[in-house]
């Protein structure tokens, strides 16, 4: 099963034990009501922003969300820096430049360039690649723990 599959059942879940409804997630996360119908519905995967607001919001890990993990371990999680200042921090704690993460996870370097220079944040499955290539989880990726 891939992360598009799991995401929306995982979404669910929360919603149904949190019970709470798609207009009220939405007004409480500020996150679009449409979005969220569409991560519910499969039809896509949220922003790094969206995914870890909604993380922060259901208090479990972003692994746990796109079913990486089946783990639901209610703590508190860091504030996440800026993915321009994660990316550096990710380089080196791995030991790698750019160039070698880019070739691991198949990235471009105008792709890392960007992330770097705050100009995007990385996909949620650009996220996963990175952690599954370096045994890690999405939290650490984004630098939530």
């Amino acid at each position: 099963m891939d992360i598009l599959s799991k995401f929306p059942m995982r979404l669910k879940e929360l919603m149904d034990e949190a019970e709470v409804k798609t207009p009220e997630l939405a007004e409480k996360t500020k996150i679009d009501q449409s979005a969220i119908a569409r991560f519910l519905k499969g039809e896509r995967l949220p922003s790094a922003e969206s995914l870890t607001i909604l993380a922060d919001f259901f208090r479990c890990s972003t692994d746990y969300l796109l079913g990486r993990s089946d783990v639901l371990d209610d703590r508190i999680y860091k504030r996440r820096p800026p993915f321009s200042e994660q990316i550096n921090i990710l380089l080196k704690h791995f030991k790698i430049t750019k160039y070698r993460l880019g070739k691991d996870v198949k990235l471009s370097d105008e792709t890392i360039n960007r992330w770097q220079k705050g100009l995007y944040e990385p996909t949620v499955e650009s996220l996963v690649r990175i952690a599954k290539e370096y045994d890690c989880s999405v939290d650490f990726i984004l630098g939530r723990i």
